[in-house]
Protein backbone atom coordinates (compact mmCIF):
# COMPACT_ATOMS: atom_id res chain seq x y z
CA UNK A 1 0.00 0.00 0.00
CA UNK A 2 1.32 3.31 -0.44
CA UNK A 3 1.41 5.90 1.95
CA UNK A 4 3.09 9.11 2.29
CA UNK A 5 5.78 7.41 4.43
CA UNK A 6 6.53 5.06 2.09
CA UNK A 7 6.82 7.45 -0.65
CA UNK A 8 8.96 9.85 1.98
CA UNK A 9 11.30 7.01 2.59
CA UNK A 10 11.96 6.04 -1.38
CA UNK A 11 12.88 9.40 -1.94
CA UNK A 12 14.72 10.06 1.10
CA UNK A 13 16.75 6.69 0.19
CA UNK A 14 17.59 8.16 -3.74
CA UNK A 15 18.38 11.55 -2.89
CA UNK A 16 20.17 13.58 -0.94
CA UNK A 17 17.34 16.01 0.80
CA UNK A 18 17.84 18.35 3.50
CA UNK A 19 14.22 19.04 3.94
CA UNK A 20 11.35 16.41 2.57
CA UNK A 21 7.13 16.39 2.94
CA UNK A 22 4.93 14.05 1.69
CA UNK A 23 1.40 14.28 2.42
CA UNK A 24 -1.81 12.64 0.67
CA UNK A 25 -4.53 10.36 0.41
CA UNK A 26 -3.60 7.05 -0.42
CA UNK A 27 -3.87 8.25 -4.13
CA UNK A 28 -2.89 11.75 -4.38
CA UNK A 29 0.00 12.93 -3.00
CA UNK A 30 1.61 16.23 -2.63
CA UNK A 31 5.45 16.15 -2.01
CA UNK A 32 8.48 19.62 -0.83
CA UNK A 33 11.16 18.35 -1.77
CA UNK A 34 14.47 19.90 -0.82
CA UNK A 35 18.14 19.36 -2.17
CA UNK A 36 21.46 20.64 -3.39
CA UNK A 37 21.04 18.46 -6.10
CA UNK A 38 18.73 20.56 -7.77
CA UNK A 39 21.24 23.35 -7.98
CA UNK A 40 20.52 24.85 -11.50
CA UNK A 41 18.77 22.21 -12.62
CA UNK A 42 15.30 23.00 -14.37
CA UNK A 43 11.93 22.44 -12.93
CA UNK A 44 11.49 19.23 -15.22
CA UNK A 45 14.65 18.17 -14.65
CA UNK A 46 14.29 18.38 -10.79
CA UNK A 47 10.84 16.99 -10.63
CA UNK A 48 12.52 13.87 -13.34
CA UNK A 49 14.98 13.03 -10.47
CA UNK A 50 12.37 12.85 -7.71
CA UNK A 51 10.39 10.22 -10.18
CA UNK A 52 13.68 8.61 -10.80
CA UNK A 53 13.80 7.42 -6.56
CA UNK A 54 10.57 6.39 -6.74
CA UNK A 55 11.16 4.04 -10.22
CA UNK A 56 8.15 2.14 -11.06
CA UNK A 57 5.83 3.01 -8.30
CA UNK A 58 5.15 6.11 -10.27
CA UNK A 59 3.36 4.08 -12.73
CA UNK A 60 2.31 1.11 -10.98
CA UNK A 61 0.94 2.47 -7.28
CA UNK A 62 1.06 6.20 -7.08
CA UNK A 63 -1.84 7.64 -8.58
CA UNK A 64 -0.96 11.73 -8.37
CA UNK A 65 2.31 12.96 -7.04
CA UNK A 66 2.58 16.57 -6.84
CA UNK A 67 5.94 18.17 -6.58
CA UNK A 68 7.49 21.13 -4.98
CA UNK A 69 11.23 20.77 -5.43
CA UNK A 70 13.32 23.35 -4.58
CA UNK A 71 17.37 24.20 -3.82
CA UNK A 72 17.71 25.05 -0.07
CA UNK A 73 18.57 28.70 -1.18
CA UNK A 74 15.13 28.51 -2.60
CA UNK A 75 13.45 26.75 0.30
CA UNK A 76 15.19 29.43 2.81
CA UNK A 77 13.67 32.58 0.50
CA UNK A 78 9.98 30.99 0.62
CA UNK A 79 9.40 30.99 3.83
Amino acid sequence: MVTPDSIRQDIAAGLGTVHLEVTGDGAHFEAVVVSPEFIGKSRVARHQRVFATLGDRMRDEIHALSIKALTPEEWKNSR
